[in-house]
């Protein structure tokens, strides 16, 4: 009996496995829609497999400058078009509390999905300010149906298994909430406490977000240097440690001392005095550590 070849038995399966699958797929039906396709991951990770995601989160105390704008993506579904289509985003009040001109800037309201292309990217440009420091500042954004798209998710469900990182399993896809705050934390490679007593020790003393920033402006580094191990090594802890000592022991001597917010001298290892956490500068009481 003549053996059939592996190869083509391997064949005829493939070409039988893709008629079934074209005769279950379909060309997109009805009304294009449009939905938040907002996608989060680890950074330079594949963002085909980042889940997609109703919130995102804006950490002024990251970023340079008072202003930043972030790209929200908006897709569409059924074909691509050769035209222009407009589609229209607005402030969802139910899930803002920021104010419009104070925190971010207005939106037009009116947007496009360019001809040839399945989505548009929506700049939205936020500001600093003060009362970011002590809560959360939301804005809240949707999609309103036009006479080019429907609102094509109002009930998103994920699938766990087409997704890395952490998965929301269901939202409304015509929502979406930036949430945006300036609450600086502790880095995780910040080298330095307080004792129980309140005296400060180690490489950096107590953190406090205006020794970081003057640490940040004086050796070139930034927030996010103190968070990667692999940047904060212990020879640099020791240049910057060394550095801000120069400049807090200098201003001291100049008569312009750098002070905490409660009042204290700012200090890092080698300064040549001691500073307990709530315990102010007196100067005419100053004594340098022995």
């Amino acid at each position: 009996m003549r053996r059939i070849p592996i190869y083509i038995i391997c064949s005829l399966i493939f070409a039988w496995l893709m008629q079934g699958c074209e005769r279950e797929l379909m060309d997109y039906q009805g009304k294009p829609g449009v939905y938040f396709a907002v996608q989060h991951g680890f950074a330079g990770g594949n963002e085909n497999i980042w889940p997609y995601q109703p919130k995102s989160n804006v950490e002024f105390f990251k970023i340079l400058g008072d202003k930043v704008t972030v790209d929200i993506k908006v897709m569409a579904t059924g074909s691509l078009s050769d035209e222009d289509r407009p589609f229209r985003m607005e402030i969802n009040p139910d899930s803002t509390n920021a104010v419009e001109g104070v925190h971010y800037e207005p939106l037009t309201g009116n947007y496009f999905i360019p001809a040839g292309m399945a989505y548009a990217l929506v700049p939205i440009t936020l500001k600093r300010t003060p009362d970011m420091q002590v809560k959360d500042i939301t804005i809240g954004l949707r999609l309103v149906a036009n006479d080019y798209f429907e609102l094509a998710f109002p009930e998103w469900h994920a699938v766990d298994d087409l997704y890395y990182g952490d998965v929301v399993e269901s939202f409304d896809a015509s929502l979406h909430t930036l949430i945006v705050n300036d609450v600086m934390t502790r880095p995780s490679q910040w080298s330095g406490q307080a004792s129980d007593s309140g005296l400060e020790g180690g490489l950096f003393g107590e953190f406090s977000r205006k020794k970081l920033e003057l640490m940040c402006e004086l050796c070139n580094v930034t927030y996010e240097d103190f968070c990667d191990a692999n940047i904060m090594i212990t020879l640099l802890k020791y240049e910057i440690r060394n550095t801000v000592a120069k400049y807090l022991t200098k201003a001291l001597e100049e008569g312009h001392p750098i002070l905490e917010d409660d009042g204290r001298l700012m200090w890092v290892g080698t300064c040549t005095w001691s500073s307990y956490v709530g315990v102010p500068y007196i100067p005419s009481s100053f004594t340098k550590k022995k």
